[in-house]
């Protein structure tokens, strides 16, 4: 595929999705909007105030704009995704669209009752070797991003990841009691699964949630994303 990456590590790199940006149209990670659709319309009203957590070139603000959700607001750190989706469909014209980094948000508190990110954090762990021992730069970044999305979130707001990374990996991340919130997770996708978290602001986070310090683990062999559809461009981002 022309646009991937010479290296993993690139993923993370303002300037790699400028340039991929200018060159190409769309892309969604993680499937397409169809493929979720019955657990957005679980877990989002049409009615909610709806932020979009590095929403790249993706068709899903578009495809649930059509679905009757018209209150959406997409930030990405690239300025040339951003300029490019504002006029791209009369969907998009309807949205609000900001060059804002999800490192340093800047919104008021409570201020929306979802926030989505969809594989935007899959990039942004590329620089990770040990899914089951995050290091502590890794941890202090995530958890910097988390707090701000808890920030952003109505009591009662739902924030909704959907990943490649499996509840083991990912849940360590998430269940933080500062965080103030719950955890929920479900399955989408047929020959490879994919997952959906949904955490819930103002409701407890359960103990059977917060993970024990992980045993190390044997090194072993880089495992590979393995998916026979034609959306496997992460199939070169180490788990």
């Amino acid at each position: 595929m022309a646009n991937l990456p010479d290296k993993n590590t690139d993923y993370a790199r303002l300037d790699y999705w400028n340039d991929r940006y200018t060159n190409e149209e769309t892309f969604d990670w993680c499937k397409s909007y169809s493929s979720f659709k019955p657990l957005i319309e679980k877990n989002v009203k049409r009615s909610d105030n709806i932020l979009m957590l590095g929403c790249g070139n993706s068709e899903l603000s578009e495809e649930m704009y059509r679905d009757g959700y018209h209150s959406i607001t997409n930030i990405d750190y690239s300025p040339v995704v951003i300029e490019n989706m504002k006029n791209r469909s009369p969907e998009a014209q309807s949205m609000h669209w900001m060059v804002m980094d999800v490192k340093d948000m800047k919104f008021d508190a409570g201020k929306f009752d979802v926030v989505i990110e969809k594989a935007t954090f899959d990039a942004l762990l590329v620089h990770e070797k040990d899914p089951w021992c995050i290091s502590n730069d890794g941890k202090i970044f995530m958890n910097r991003i988390l707090t701000q999305v808890s920030n952003v979130l109505s009591n009662g707001g739902r924030f909704i990841s959907i990943s490649f990374a499996q509840p083991h990996f990912r849940k360590r991340l998430y269940a933080e009691q500062s965080f103030d919130w719950n955890i929920h997770v479900q399955t989408f996708g047929d020959v490879f699964h994919f997952f959906f978290y949904v955490m819930t602001k103002g409701e407890p986070l359960l103990l059977s949630d917060i993970p024990s310090e992980p045993s190390p683990q044997p090194q072993q062999p880089v495992a590979f994303i393995e998916d026979e559809t034609p959306e496997d461009y992460l199939s070169s981002i180490e788990l």
